[in-house]
Order: structure tokens, then sequence, then C-alpha cells
């Protein structure tokens, strides 16, 4: 099987809804050196830690009979509030180093939350996307799995 090549001075983006690591290729295409630029971490409380109110009621408005309302899950609202403050932090490394490629790496879900928040500067920057969760390995076996992807 032919590796992947994964471009010289290529930017990564790894995340997921709670880690960011942005990381930079500073070796060549098939045999990359992936080298740590900024780290984002946030702990996720589970959501029954957020929130400790009971799902809201309404009255029908036909008789005295009541329903509960969907209740809404705090931990997917922390993780897409995450996603927003990596795309702009994303922004900035973008205007701060001269990144001319970019390479987003997430979980689907995470992705697509991330392409929605990120400025067209960033949009125009990225060469690809891999719907992966690798934030939990090593730097140097991410350059690993993304070569294998």
């Amino acid at each position: 099987m032919k590796p992947n090549p994964l471009p010289s001075q290529i930017w990564v983006l790894v995340c997921d809804g709670a880690k960011a690591l942005m990381l930079h290729n500073e070796g060549d295409a098939l045999q990359p050196r992936l080298v740590t630029v900024a780290v984002f971490d946030e702990p996720q409380p589970p959501s029954r830690d957020l929130g400790t109110d009971r799902p809201g009621r309404t009255n029908s408005s036909n008789g005295v009979s009541r329903s509960a309302t969907e209740e809404t899950d705090l931990h997917e609202q922390a993780e897409a509030d995450f996603l927003t403050r990596i795309a702009g932090a994303l922004d900035q490394v973008v205007r701060e180093h001269e990144v001319k490629n970019l390479l987003l790496v997430a979980p689907p879900k995470a992705l697509g939350l991330l392409r929605a928040k990120l400025s067209l500067a960033v949009k125009g920057l990225v060469s690809g996307e891999v719907g992966k969760d690798l934030t939990g390995l090593p730097v140097d076996q991410i350059g690993k799995r993304l070569m294998a992807a």
C-alpha cells in the first residue's frame, strides 16, 4: 500500500470538541516531522455536571395538561463553543504565520461544526479534511496515521 504524502510545510489542525493541536510539518512529504505549534485544551464535564435544572414544562392551550420541553444538551453546546473559539484561534495563526496549506483532522461531527465557523481566509487555505479523532495520539503517531489515511 502506497503512503499518502503529507506535504512539507503543511499546517495540520487536529481537534475534537475539547482539545485541539496545531501542528506544522517541518519534514518532507514522505518523512513528516510534525511539530506542535499550539495546544488548546478545555476538558468538558458531562452534561449532568453542567446543569442541574429539570426540563421546562409548558401548559397546553387546550385544557389543563402539561408536557416537558426537550432538555438542551449542555455538553454539545460546550463543544460547539470550543470549536468556535478554535476557529477564531486558527484565523489568528493564519495571520501570524505564513500558512499556505492547511489540513483539518477531526471527528465528522466536529469537522462539520468547525467548517461552518471558519473565516473565508482560512477556508481558502484548507487543502483537505480527515474525518477521524486523532487527538488522543502522540504527535509522531498522528503523522503516521495521516500518511496511512
